[in-house]
């Protein structure tokens, strides 16, 4: 029998505060830097959001030790170097041995974006830089009486991603209609977190229920093998991210755009 997955604890986000990227700029920390023991394989989460204006977003400035995994929610944005990002496409980047992010972005509309940090492994840390990009039209797509699941990254169903990853990890954006649900096997040590987008949603068995600007994160069982997580619609339907990851149990150390360990 698979173990059931539960939500752990739940947290509540602030209003959007005012961001670095100038005026119209504003964002949300879903998750925060600082306590990577709970939350590894995962750094910091941004929800970021721009009103339309006219200009570039941000300056250039280096990463390096880490992954970005950028996913565009509304608007789009285009880019000298990385091209056009529309809604529901993924631009994967792994700084790894170090990279300069150019900024040299120009948003149109207003846009709304989630930016993960990703740990690599101690072993990757100074890995080649390389991007992935990931455009909707050739996202994987589940579809169950209701529900539907665009798959970034690991698996879901029967459905298997292309994403390389240097941590394994599932990443998966779940929309449900009223009356929805929908299963999604995890293997049983990931450690993960879901955060709701629009509308409401139900986990597991006891169905804990998970609004708008929250976030869900797991609980984390012992053991090996599979593990599943049920969500349901809220009344209204809603919408999550799932992100789920292997932790390295590495240590890290962590300033401004740079991720690093002892040596």
């Amino acid at each position: 029998m698979k173990l059931q997955r539960h939500i752990a604890r739940v947290v509540t986000l602030p209003q959007p505060e005012t961001g670095f990227m100038g005026a119209g700029h504003t964002a949300v920390a879903v998750v925060t830097p600082g306590d990577f023991g709970r939350t590894d394989p995962f750094i910091m989460l941004m929800d970021d959001r721009v009103e339309p204006r006219d200009g570039r977003l941000g300056d250039a400035h280096p990463h390096a030790g880490f992954e970005t995994v950028t996913f565009m929610l509304e608007g789009s944005v285009s880019d000298r170097d990385e091209g056009d990002l529309e809604p529901g496409d993924v631009l994967w980047m792994t700084a790894g041995s170090g990279v300069i992010h150019n900024e040299d972005v120009v948003s149109k509309g207003r846009v709304r974006l989630l930016q993960l940090w990703l740990t690599l492994p101690k072993g990757d840390r100074w890995a080649p830089p390389a991007v992935q990009r990931i455009p909707l039209a050739g996202v994987p797509v589940r579809r169950e009486g209701g529900a539907t699941a665009r798959l970034y990254s690991g698996r879901t169903g029967d459905l298997e991603s292309s994403t390389a990853n240097h941590v394994p990890v599932t990443m998966v954006d779940i929309a449900l209609e009223a009356g929805a649900a929908i299963e999604q096997e995890l293997p049983a040590p990931f450690n993960g977190f879901l955060y709701v987008i629009e509308g409401s949603v139900r986990v597991g068995g006891e169905e804990q229920v998970l609004a708008a600007g929250q976030v869900g994160w797991l609980d984390r069982p012992t053991g090996h093998g599979t593990s599943e997580l049920r969500l349901a619609a809220g009344e209204q339907g809603g919408r999550a991210v799932l992100y789920a990851g292997q932790p390295t149990r590495d240590w890290i150390a962590s300033h401004g755009p740079f991720i690093a360990d002892r040596r």
